[in-house]
C-alpha cells in the first residue's frame, strides 16, 4: 500500500477495530454491494469477557481468540489489514497508518474500544496492570504465578508475606472475577505443590472505593457477591479510596485516614479510558469540547454518526451513546459486548441505508441483563427473559447460566469444546494447565542467604 488512496470500484467503509462493534459490523454487510477494509492493530478478534481466565491460568489463549483472516476468510468483500490507524482526515475521508500510509474511505466505523484508565495517575500502571489484551493477561499471569515462588525461595516470615499477598483494585465485574479465581487458585488449585509455604495463606484483597461491590447490579445482589466472596476467602474492602500504588503496595483512604495495604502482586480492574482515537476524532471532525466525556468517549448523534459527518460512526466502547426508547425516553448505553454488537449491526445498517439513499435508524439497545462468575459454582446473574420478564437470581444456577452464555457467545466450535473441556477438567481436579510462563525473571542475588 503506498501514500495514496486505494481506488474502490463499490463504496468503500472502512472498520477500525475487530472487537465486538467492528466485527458484527462487518458481518451484517457481509452480502451488500460494498468494499469493507478491516484495520486492527493485533491479528485476532478477543472474546474479553474469558480473558480473565487466561490472565488466572484457567484457559489458554487460543480458546478465546481467533485469527481475523480465519473469520473473514469466505466474505470475500471483506480486507483485513494489521496495522494501527494513528490520524484521520475527515475532510479528505482518509485514514492514516503508523508507517504513513494513508487509505481512503467512503464510510468509516471507528470501533477502537478502550484501554485501561488511572484517573489521572498513569505512573501507576507498571505496578498495577490492568486487562484489556492478551500480552496483558500474560503479564498478570505471569505475576501472579512468580509472587507465589519468590515466597518459596524467601526464608525470612515477614518478607515473605508482601509476596503472598495480592490486591485486585475495582469491584466491577472483571475485579470481582479475577478476585475469586485467584483465592481459588490459592487455595485449590496450588497447595502440596510447594514444600516452604502454604499457599492456602495467601491474601487476596479486593480493594473498592464504592461502598459495594458490582455497583451496576442491584444491591441484593451486590450483598449476595460479597458473600459468596467472602465464603471463597477473599477479602473486600469497601469504601477504600486508592491513592497510591508503587512497587511495595497501595496506600488507601479510609474514612479520612490514611492506610498502607503491603503487596507485591496488583491489578486493576477499576476504571477505563477511551482509545485515543476519540479525540483525534474530535479534532478533525471539528467538535466543542462537550462532545467527549472525561474518559475520552466521543458523543454521537441518534443514528450513531457524529454530528455534520454522516459518514463516520463510532461503536462500541468509545461511542457516548444513548439508547431511544419507543416512548421517547434515552438511556445511556453501558459498556458491555451486547452493547457494542447491537451498536455495530446498526451503524452497518445505517451506512448501507445512506448509500440507498434511505433515512437511518437511532439506536435502541436491547438489554439482555447483567451476569459475573465470582468462583466454582458461584455467580450473580440479572437477565430479562421473555414473556417471564426481569429475573435475578445467584449460586449454582447463576453459576451454570453464566457458563452456557459465555461457551454459546464464543468464536468458532473448535473453541466453545475446548473451553468446556477445560472447564470440565478443572472442575473435576482443580488443576490449572494454562500455568505456563516465559520471560522469567532473574531472582535477586541473596549471597547472604543459603537456601
Amino acid at each position: 500500500m503506498s501514500n495514496t488512496a486505494v481506488s474502490h470500484p463499490r463504496p468503500h467503509v472502512i472498520i477500525v477495530g475487530c472487537g465486538f462493534g467492528g466485527l458484527e459490523a462487518a458481518r451484517a454487510m457481509r452480502k451488500s454491494d460494498v468494499d469493507i477494509t478491516i484495520i486492527d492493530r493485533t491479528n485476532h478478534h478477543l472474546f474479553q469477557p474469558l480473558l480473565y481466565q487466561v490472565a488466572t491460568a484457567g484457559l489458554p489463549a487460543p480458546s478465546i481468540a481467533a485469527p481475523t483472516r480465519f473469520l473473514f476468510r469466505e466474505q470475500r468483500n471483506v480486507t483485513v489489514l494489521m496495522g494501527e490507524v494513528v490520524d484521520i482526515d475527515a475532510a479528505a475521508r482518509s485514514v492514516y497508518f503508523e508507517n504513513g500510509d494513508r487509505l481512503g474511505y467512503d464510510h468509516l466505523i471507528v470501533a477502537s474500544g478502550a484501554t485501561h484508565g488511572y484517573f489521572g495517575n498513569d505512573h501507576w500502571a507498571p505496578f498495577a496492570p490492568g486487562l484489556k489484551t492478551l500480552e496483558d493477561a500474560f503479564d498478570i499471569r505471569r505475576r501472579v504465578l512468580l509472587a507465589f515462588e519468590h515466597a518459596e525461595r524467601e526464608t525470612d516470615e515477614l518478607a515473605r508475606e508482601p509476596w503472598l499477598t495480592f490486591a485486585v483494585i475495582g469491584a466491577g465485574p472483571t475485579g470481582v472475577e479475577m478476585a475469586g479465581t485467584m483465592a481459588e487458585i490459592a487455595r485449590h488449585t496450588l497447595p502440596n505443590e510447594f514444600r516452604r509455604i502454604d499457599s492456602r495463606k495467601a491474601r487476596v484483597l479486593l480493594v473498592e472505593g464504592a461502598d459495594r461491590v458490582l455497583l451496576a447490579f442491584p444491591p441484593s445482589l451486590s450483598k449476595r457477591a460479597e458473600e459468596q466472596l467472602t465464603s471463597l476467602g477473599v477479602e473486600v474492602l469497601t469504601s477504600h479510596k486508592v491513592t497510591r500504588i508503587d512497587a511495595d503496595g497501595i496506600g488507601v483512604l479510609v474514612n479520612g485516614v490514611e492506610q498502607t495495604l503491603v503487596c507485591k502482586t496488583v491489578v486493576w480492574a477499576a476504571g477505563v479510558s477511551a482509545s485515543p482515537l476519540g479525540k483525534l476524532l474530535a479534532k478533525t471532525c471539528a467538535l466543542s469540547d462537550d462532545h467527549l466525556d472525561r474518559t475520552g468517549r466521543i458523543r454521537v448523534e441518534p443514528d450513531l454518526s457524529l454530528e455534520n459527518r454522516p459518514e463516520i460512526s463510532v461503536v462500541g466502547d468509545l461511542a457516548l451513546a444513548k439508547s431511544f426508547e419507543k416512548n421517547g425516553d434515552t438511556k445511556p448505553v453501558p459498556g458491555v459486548s451486547p452493547g457494542a454488537k447491537q451498536m455495530g449491526r446498526v451503524a452497518a445498517a445505517n451506512i448501507l441505508a445512506r448509500i440507498a439513499g434511505k433515512p437511518t435508524q437511532a439506536f435502541r439497545y436491547k438489554d439482555y441483563g447483567a451476569l459475573a462468575t465470582i468462583g466454582r459454582k458461584s455467580a450473580v446473574v440479572e437477565a430479562e427473559f421473555p414473556v417471564i420478564g426481569k429475573v435475578r437470581f445467584s449460586g449454582l444456577s447463576a453459576w451454570l447460566f453464566w457458563l452456557f452464555v459465555h461457551v454459546y457467545f464464543l468464536i468458532g466450535f473448535r473453541n466453545r469444546l475446548i473451553v468446556l473441556m477445560d472447564w470440565a477438567w478443572a472442575y473435576g481436579s482443580f488443576n490449572r494447565t494454562a500455568r505456563v510462563v516465559t520471560g522469567t525473571e532473574k531472582f535477586e542475588a541473596r549471597s547472604e542467604r543459603k537456601l
